[in-house]
């Protein structure tokens, strides 16, 4: 049980990772970009192919973030410049993809277990929690900046970033690029872990940083203060020993997808169920006081 629960915490931080970059496109740019899928298990494959070729593995784990980059570019472009919906973007990126990655290496499964990996520097989970908190810490930072004011504003209000003469499309960019770098860099660390890269790798993951950031945002719910970058981390680490728990309890690993798919369902569902049940009771509160003939130094 707890070599299960520590597998769950460092891919729930590995997924932690991806969840920050699917929170930039889904919550911050109010864009589904679906190219995660391929973006994810091209970082994988990008990786292995340069440590195949001799490459220091930090150096291999870094070329994953920028190839990663390149591709969230190459969905901005058909977004932006071509003008194809974000979501059939997403989708033509992510089909392309799926042919780079076959090519990358030339095989569909590609083993690491005979080369080095960043892990080789000290204990798994450590090396991840402090990986972690610098690219968390890194995008508070940015967000606190103004490239990163404009584009939380791109995602909140395009019309005011416009009318403040800046390009919003230059933000979509920015934003897309930075997001599946992130996911690129996720599904490099995750193939070093598991020690091999596999082409199946990002089927459905989108699921998973959807599930991470749905859990994390219920979460934080009642609580302001909590970055939605800590939240995304929490909701990956809840997610994965949530599945954890699961495989535990006599459930197949084929079952995971399944079971993604009801903790999404049943956070949603919490979520829209707290919503309503807050917005009653304003109403409710709001009939108390309409009726109410006191004066309003009187209620006070």
């Amino acid at each position: 049980m707890n070599s299960l629960i520590m597998t769950s915490l460092e891919q729930g931080l590995i997924f932690g990772i991806l969840a920050m970059g699917v929170l930039i496109t889904y919550k911050i740019l109010d864009i589904a970009d679906l190219s995660v899928e391929g973006t994810f298990p091209f970082g994988a494959f990008i990786f292995a192919k340069f440590i195949s070729i001799g490459i220091n593995p930090i150096i291999s784990t870094l070329l994953a973030f920028f190839f990663g980059t390149l591709a969230g570019l190459s969905t901005a472009i058909l977004f932006t410049k071509l003008r194809i919906k974000p979501l059939l973007s997403g989708i033509l990126t992510m089909t392309i993809l799926y042919s780079v990655n076959l090519k990358t290496n030339g095989k569909a499964n590609v083993p690491l277990f005979s080369y080095s990996s960043v892990y080789d520097l000290g204990t798994t989970v450590v090396i991840l929690i402090v990986l972690v908190l610098i690219i968390k810490i890194a995008l508070d930072e940015f967000f606190k900046t103004e490239i990163g004011y404009l584009l939380i504003a791109t995602g909140d209000n395009e019309s005011l970033v416009r009318s403040l003469g800046k390009n919003s499309n230059r933000y979509k960019v920015l934003g897309l690029m930075l997001a599946n770098g992130l996911v690129a860099l996720s599904g490099a660390l995750m193939a070093q872990i598991q020690g091999f890269v596999d082409i199946t790798m990002g089927s459905s993951i989108i699921v998973v940083a959807l599930a991470s950031i749905i859990i994390g945002d219920t979460i934080g719910k009642r609580s302001n203060r909590i970055k939605n970058t800590t939240r995304a981390i929490l909701g990956a680490i809840i997610y994965k020993l949530i599945g954890g728990i699961a495989i535990d309890l006599g459930l197949e690993p084929s079952d995971l997808k399944a079971v993604s798919a009801i903790i999404v369902i049943v956070f949603l569902s919490y979520n829209n169920f707290f919503a309503d049940l807050i917005d009653f009771k304003k109403i409710k509160g709001g009939e108390k006081y309409a009726k109410n003939k006191k004066t309003i130094k009187e209620l006070q």
